[in-house]
């Protein structure tokens, strides 16, 4: 009697083991994200998914909103604000095609698109997120030759900008499909609800293609950046010896603006670099699921962050925000810097061979009054009229 309660029993158990693996092959055939089992907790899941929902509305109402005041001012259009312009629409890209689907699987804690699904979502976050890293470095540079090259700048020469732009997305295509051709891969990571590059696998070809996103990707536009952003502030000091009170006032303010960028791509997208890089060649299982998410959380902040970083805080566009929101038209300011006159006020020192009169959305170092000791011998005042605002 004992024997067949316990056989009973037994038999129970196994059916019971029986359907369990029944219905496990079936969620692992539906979604292959949950091959890689997850460490969170319900409560995790949905603080990530708060986390990714606000991200996703923040995200798309600000580069929504920078976009339409793009549309709305025409003044607005100009070869530095094109580069700009490309940072919104791929952080909006990513807000529309990405984070929707990390938000509905965090809510429902797995992943709900399938295999095909995650290749998708890990191709496209990391091709509209390498476009807003390179352009964010192009637009340093640009703004690092506009103030520093002694030449006269064409503000109805668009050529330059649409290269810069059409250079980006072909450089992020170029290290982003690898992984579908097979250097790399795309799949799950983290709890299962997001996908990426696998940064786990141990294969030559994995770990090198890894090691060259990191470099080629990441820490290569965080250089040009820095450099970029630091001669800018090298040449605002050489100018500060001449009209030391105003050149002051300036350098406080791009330094605030200088430390603010760079301090928002190393928050946003370090952590997820480094994450990467201890994955890839840490020990297995160094990198938990909830060290994984929190970087790849803060990548996805970059999204809200740019706009109010690179365009909210310019201030031709806070002119046209102002604008907007008081259903006005042009500026007025912004229409006497679209049509310059011949003899402008001087905002920076700069000996060149010929005076050319610039944009201020395009460059702004500080304002003087000085001009005469920059003049030649020949008695012709030589000066690069300079307008740089971050």
């Amino acid at each position: 009697m004992v024997v067949h309660i316990r056989g009973c029993n037994f038999s129970t158990a196994d059916s019971s083991l029986f359907s369990f693996n029944l219905s496990t092959v079936a969620t692992l055939r539906d979604s292959p994200a949950s091959q890689s089992p997850g460490g969170l907790s319900r409560t995790g899941h949905t603080v990530v998914a708060v986390c990714l929902g606000f991200i996703l509305v923040a995200g798309i109402f600000n580069n929504f909103f920078a976009l339409l005041i793009f549309a709305k001012f025409r003044s607005l259009w100009t070869p530095i604000n094109v580069i700009l312009l490309n940072i919104s629409l791929s952080d909006i890209l990513v807000c529309v095609f990405g984070t929707p689907f990390s938000f509905a699987a965090s809510l429902h804690g797995r992943w709900l698109i399938g295999e095909y699904g995650c290749k998708w979502y890990g191709f496209a976050n990391s091709l509209f997120g390498i476009v807003s890293l390179v352009s964010l470095s192009v637009l340093s540079y640009e703004r690092y030759t506009a103030v520093l090259c002694s030449s006269l700048v064409d503000m109805s020469n668009f050529r330059k900008a649409w290269l810069c732009v059409g250079g980006s997305w072909f450089y992020s295509l170029f290290w982003t499909l690898p992984p579908i051709l097979g250097w790399g891969s795309y799949g799950p990571e983290g709890p299962g609800t997001t996908c990426s590059v696998q940064w786990h696998l141990r294969s030559p070809t994995s770990v090198s293609y890894v090691l060259c996103l990191f470099i080629f990707c990441l820490l290569l536009p965080l250089l040009l950046m820095v450099y970029s952003y630091g001669g800018i502030l090298m040449a605002i000091r050489r100018v500060s010896k001449i009209n030391l009170q105003a050149a002051q006032r300036r350098e406080q303010h791009i330094l605030a603006m200088v430390l603010s960028m760079v301090s928002c791509y190393m928050l946003c997208w370090m952590p997820y670099g480094i994450m990467a890089l201890m994955a890839t060649f840490g020990r297995s299982g160094l990198i938990t699921p909830m060290a994984s998410v929190v970087p790849s959380v803060l990548a996805k902040f970059s999204t809200v962050v740019n706009p109010v970083v690179y365009v909210f805080f310019n201030n031709q566009f806070y002119r046209c925000f102002v604008a907007f929101m008081k259903c006005s038209g042009e500026p007025r300011s912004v229409q006497e810097e679209e049509h310059p006159t011949p003899r402008t006020r001087l905002s920076g020192f700069f000996p060149v061979h010929r005076q050319a009169s610039l944009h201020s959305s395009q460059r702004q170092i500080l304002s003087g009054s000085r001009s005469t000791s920059l003049c030649s011998r020949h008695n012709e005042c030589h000066t690069l009229v300079v307008h740089y605002t971050p």
